[in-house]
């Protein structure tokens, strides 16, 4: 055998020992790791009182909006009021020209006097009671027509609160194309909610609404529910929820966004901490393991309500009492035997 034979018999004796010292560690190291018990940590569940609420977004209203006109045409005498001016009930906003209520006011002068004659001939026995009847009837009708023209002559705030729009200036006659002034209430303000028709049968009259503004940040305002409406839309699947809020310090202002929270009392539910939830990928189905009495772990669907800083609701799947694993469960199967730490 010459050197050359040698050499490569001995290269391949060595390469040969090699494989099989891999072979054995690897073998070595299965055998370490099928022996390895997964270490968890977990954590006691168990049902407490749990608000119920939804979130909406909607837009602050007025309570009411009054457009204020005249009957009929007229020249515009004088303006008292300006765009942005808070209003109250009964006070003088414009006053149309006065020709014909002056005139009106004198005949109901002399209806009056007149009537008063008859009167006393009637006291008197000299006319008879049809007649005093008759002109009774007519200074009546006299009296409610002059009360008419002086509310349409004399314009008064039907309601209290700001001026959102003069359409017409003094002077110019008034042509019952567009109101002469537009009175928005804001004392109180409405929001119209549209709810899912799933809570239709959670919402009552008289619920507390919470209510956040962008325009007002670190504000919380409280209102309540005042009216439900009947029906409920084919395309949207919502119902509308009028809620009222106060407003006394008339800072909500029509055209505001907000978001709005409707209460609807509280559940008895199952509350875990958010770390024990698992998702599996591709379903989106939340899931959990619980310990059992011999230390394996069992693989339970859960239903998962209300996120609560580091804790979510769950409204089915587990009942309360159980234990789950909260670490250490992104490598566990179901039926694995496991080695709690604290």
């Amino acid at each position: 055998m010459n050197n050359i034979t040698r050499a490569a018999l001995f290269a391949a004796i060595i390469l040969s020992a090699a494989a099989c010292s891999q072979t054995a560690s690897k073998s070595n190291a299965a055998a370490n790791t099928a022996d390895v018990t997964p270490s968890v940590s977990v954590a006691s569940v168990e049902k407490r009182s749990v608000e119920q609420f939804s979130s909406y977004s909607s837009t602050v209203e007025a309570y009411a909006v009054n457009n204020i006109a005249p009957q009929s045409a007229s020249r515009i005498r004088k303006i008292n009021v300006e765009v942005g001016d808070y209003v109250n009930k009964g006070q003088v906003l414009a006053e149309m020209d006065r020709l014909s209520l002056d005139q009106a006011r004198l005949q109901l002068v002399n209806d009056s006097t007149e009537l008063g004659r008859l009167r006393t001939l009637y006291a008197e026995g000299g006319v008879a009671k049809s007649d005093l009847e008759a002109a009774e009837l007519a200074y009546n009708v006299r009296l409610s027509s002059y009360r008419n023209l002086e509310e349409n002559t004399i314009l008064r705030a039907p309601i209290s609160g700001y001026v959102t729009a003069r359409n017409y200036d003094r002077n110019d006659l008034y042509s019952m194309s567009q109101p002469l002034f537009v009175v928005q209430q804001v004392l109180p303000v409405k929001l119209l909610v549209g709810v899912s028709e799933s809570e239709y049968t959670k919402v009552k009259k008289g619920d507390n609404v919470n209510i956040t503004l962008d325009a007002i940040p670190g504000r919380t305002f409280t209102g309540k529910v005042e009216r439900l409406y009947p029906t409920i839309d084919a395309a949207t699947h919502t119902f509308r929820v009028e809620v009222v809020v106060p407003n006394s310090d008339r800072v909500l202002r029509p055209g505001m966004y907000a978001k709005v929270l409707i209460t609807f009392g509280t559940n008895d539910n199952v509350v875990i901490p958010d770390q024990a939830v698992v998702r599996m990928e591709g379903t989106g189905q939340k899931y959990v393991y619980t310990l059992n009495a011999d230390q394996t772990v069992s693989f339970v669907p859960v239903t998962l309500g209300r996120h609560m800083g580091s804790e979510y609701e769950v409204t089915s799947g587990l009942s309360g009492g159980e234990q789950v694993v909260v670490k250490g469960q992104t490598t566990l199967k179901d039926g694995v035997t496991v080695q709690v730490i604290r």
